[in-house]
């Protein structure tokens, strides 16, 4: 997924239209850092990227016995970009579909 390549043919007005999408439905890692620091052993960080079958693992696993949450400290800030990445790249498809 490149995501510039995708928004090189988009108008001003449609790469705002992006931006209010991301600004709706994008990801905070600052918002993930904290939900691991509070609820790590439980999978909220993992709830909150949307990656529910994980967080359903780490919920039934304590975060496996603590291991698996301290291993996710490290992984959070790649995946809360992945994530937003994905949300970018369905915005952009969106926005060129209505205007087509």
């Amino acid at each position: 997924m490149n995501n510039l390549l995708a928004k090189k043919d988009l108008t001003a007005e449609q790469l705002a239209m992006v931006q209010s999408e991301m600004n709706k439905k994008g990801k905070s890692k600052g918002i993930a850092y904290a939900l691991w620091f509070f609820l790590g052993g439980l999978g909220g960080h993992r709830y909150y990227s949307g990656n529910i079958g994980m967080a359903i693992a780490m919920t039934l696993t304590l975060g496996g016995f603590g291991i698996w949450a301290f291993i996710d400290v490290f992984m959070i800030g790649g995946a809360i970009e992945k994530k937003n990445e994905e949300i970018e790249f369905e915005a952009i498809q969106l926005v060129k579909t209505l205007n087509n």
